[in-house]
């Protein structure tokens, strides 16, 4: 497939344009032309570009690009990655608050998936768009068999802050870094956050407001959306497509 056809399909698909976002999304490093086989991953390292290359990937689609904001010096790291780049000839794309919000095959929305619950509507609002979403159990649920869940599903470790009530009902879903919706579930009456990460100023937020939390590591929480993406770039486009698992236990 014509490499640009292929961007064209996924800024339309992603909405790239919509959000307003650190990352630069969308094609942030051209290689070849023509694109047969598609590596996924969460992130943009010298290690995700040589697995691409060593298994011929045209093309890496990726949540965390390595361009934020922009180009600075190429120097260091950021020049070894762009040369592994340019060097194997692979495309970069990124898409980075595109693929947390986005309504099917987003990050948040296959957290609530995970648990059986389908979205109800938009949440986790960032600089005026809503990047995640909240849903609700059929029956109340205790936290613990939520977490059980999640950590079975996503095979990670799960931490749960029992701030809030235990019985749970309504989840919110802000997948990464998402604390900074705290006090909008507890605004919005949402039983329980599912996040990716969680510092100390997050603990004493959510201590004082008081809001349950479920943090369930950053980089597995956005394994979600890359891997829903790469199938519908195989079953819509018949490409051929990988994902590349570099977990970092963050």
């Amino acid at each position: 497939m014509n490499r640009d056809e292929l961007v064209a399909f996924l800024d339309d698909y992603l909405q790239i344009s919509t959000y307003p976002d650190k990352s630069s999304n969308g094609l942030q490093v051209e290689g070849k032309a023509e694109v047969e086989r598609v590596a996924f991953a969460v992130d943009t390292t010298l290690r995700t570009i040589g697995r691409a290359a060593k298994a011929g990937a045209d093309m890496l689609i990726v949540h965390h690009g390595m361009i934020w904001g922009g180009l600075g010096y190429i120097t260091g790291i950021h020049y070894r990655r762009l040369k592994a780049l340019m060097e194997s000839g692979i495309n970069l794309y990124a898409a980075h608050l595109p693929l947390d919000a986005h309504p099917e095959v987003g990050n948040n929305v296959e957290l609530l998936r995970l648990l059986g619950i389908e979205p109800r509507g938009p949440f986790g609002e960032y600089r005026g768009l809503s990047v995640g979403f909240y849903g609700e159990f059929s029956e109340p649920q205790p936290i613990e068999k939520v977490a059980q869940i999640i950590a079975e599903r996503l095979d990670t470790t799960v931490k749960t802050y029992e701030f809030g009530v235990r019985e749970i009902k309504t989840v919110g879903a802000v997948s990464g870094a998402g604390a900074f919706a705290l006090e909008e579930a507890h605004r919005k009456g949402i039983d329980l956050l599912v996040t990716g990460e969680f510092t100390h100023a997050d603990y004493l937020t959510a201590i004082d407001l008081p809001q349950s939390v479920l943090v369930a590591g950053h980089y597995k929480t956005e394994t979600l959306g890359v891997k829903a993406l790469m199938e519908v770039v195989r079953t819509k486009l018949g490409l051929d497509v990988f994902f590349i698992d570099e977990p970092t236990g963050l």
